[in-house]
């Protein structure tokens, strides 16, 4: 799956991944560790634990039909085409959730849109668990995708709209970590304990999210924003310690929502303005080329796709993809400030086209029975420099220049309309995999090959370096 890098959803600008490479608690010379008004952070790393629980619930969800689909199609009975709409819904379920997430979130605050969407969730995992047939676990599968659709938009915001300056970015990043964390330890924990009790082990971060948003203070922002002033200055008072000055902090905050408020409404239409239009197409072909490079077929369906090839065991290839994600998403995030977007995003392409070039030519080597014992380790290893190479720029740097080419009185609109092209790839790409793979095994995947070519044409045509350029210098690159 995707991951989303968000920027500070307050000041319209993204905090760079650089912070992974700083300590998330600055000590000063005299050994006192301080935040932007000398006071606690506990209760932010508190806030940011309880919210990433929903992060890792999204990696639960996604990462949970590769280990799994081989029992359940046993099981169940399942068709080829039962068990793609039951991948596959997830992506359906997940972009109504996020199309609906920001009024949600608006409507009944940051923490009842977390506890809604642990609802959904807990309710979707159960219907899987009891299920007999392809209706109760379609249903089940799509009302977790809801819930993690509205966790995709409400989690980052909320820890961008609780954390300091000094601590935002490091922490904003911990929810892309958690994501591909849940979604690794659905991987390792599928190959060892059966699809029923997978999907209980789904429940854990619901649980967590539900006890904990007991014990934190709404944001701040928030409440500022629906005009709970008393309750504002104590959640407040609450994140920075009871000791700290939140007066000047608090004064921003209400002359910033005070901003906000005062701008036009921005329409969909007003995004085909000329100064807005290549800033959109660039949004939406990233988000294209992100998802029809198969990065939702070739994750949701791993382990069939290594059994396919020949390999003894889907789960040693299963567990090998798992393990790889984390160290490689760390790895990409540190790069980001170092390479720039352009050089980043592109390495990262070429490695999904050769990965994807491996194991398409492994399947064809089945297809035509030549040098057999070289087809399971071209598919491995094709597949794992794919995921490899997605983890390191594909997955987040689309997301990041979406969030820095957009100016801020359309970046919700063009967010809505960028997150809807990504989701709607997501279930087409899902949806599609197995009916390709049983077409032809190496077509599908030298198709992918040739939209992450693309990918290398397009951007080193059109998309501009943003590294270090202020909005005004990433538009005048974009329309001149």
């Amino acid at each position: 799956m995707a991951i989303g890098k968000f920027g500070d959803v307050e000041s319209g600008e993204i905090k760079g991944l650089e912070d992974l490479e700083q300590p998330l608690i600055v000590v000063h010379d005299d050994g006192e560790n301080v935040d932007d008004e000398n006071g606690s952070i506990w209760m932010v790393l508190l806030c940011t634990f309880v919210a990433v629980c929903g992060s890792f619930e999204f990696g639960s969800c996604v990462g949970y039909s590769a280990p799994a689909q081989s029992a359940i199609r046993g099981d169940l009975n399942l068709s080829l085409a039962e068990f793609s709409m039951f991948g596959s819904i997830l992506t359906i379920g997940a972009m109504l959730g996020a199309v609906t997430s920001g009024p949600i979130a608006d409507m009944i605050g940051r923490k009842g849109a977390m506890r809604l969407s642990a609802g959904f969730c807990i309710t979707g995992w159960l219907a899987v668990y009891f299920s007999k047939g392809a209706l109760l676990l379609d249903a089940g599968r799509f009302s977790t995708g809801y819930g993690i659709g509205v966790f995709s938009y409400v989690v980052p915001v909320f820890i961008a709209e609780i954390a300091p300056k000094n601590l935002r970015g490091g922490l904003t990043t911990l929810n892309q970590l958690m994501i591909v964390t849940g979604s690794s330890v659905a991987f390792l924990v599928g190959t060892i304990i059966p699809w029923r009790a997978l999907a209980l082990t789904g429940l854990v971060p619901c649980i967590f999210l539900f006890v904990g948003l007991c014990f934190i203070p709404e944001s701040p922002r928030w409440l500022a924003k629906v005009g709970l002033n008393k309750e504002f200055h104590v959640a407040l008072q609450k994140l920075r310690g009871k000791d700290a000055d939140v007066t000047h902090e608090a004064e921003e905050i209400q002359m910033y929502i005070q901003t906000l408020e005062s701008l036009p409404e921005t329409r969909l239409l007003d995004l085909f303005q000329p100064k807005y239009i290549r800033s959109v197409m660039i949004g939406v072909a990233l988000m294209v080329f992100q998802q029809f490079g198969g990065i939702n077929g070739i994750s949701f369906y791993a382990s069939e796709t290594f059994a396919s090839a020949g390999l003894s065991s889907g789960k040693a290839g299963t567990i090998a993809y798992a393990c790889l994600q984390v160290p490689i998403t760390v790895v990409g995030a540190m790069l980001m400030d170092k390479s720039g977007r352009r050089p980043l995003i592109m390495v990262s392409a070429t490695g999904t086209f050769l990965g994807c070039f491996l194991a398409g030519t492994s399947f064809y080597l089945k297809e035509h029975n030549l040098l057999p014992e070289w087809v399971p380790i071209l598919a491995v290893g094709g597949v794992l420099i794919y995921v490899a190479s997605f983890s390191i720029g594909m997955g987040a740097v689309p997301w990041v220049i979406m969030s820095e080419i957009f100016p801020i009185n359309v970046k919700g609109v063009a967010g809505s309309l960028v997150v809807l092209v990504n989701w709607l790839g997501a279930w087409a790409v899902s949806y599609t995999f197995n009916f390709l793979m049983s077409w032809s095994s190496s077509g599908t995947f030298f198709i992918y090959s040739g939209f992450s070519f693309m990918t290398i044409l397009y951007v080193a045509k059109f998309v501009p370096e943003t590294k270090g350029k202020t909005l005004e210098e990433i538009q005048a690159c974009i329309n001149s």
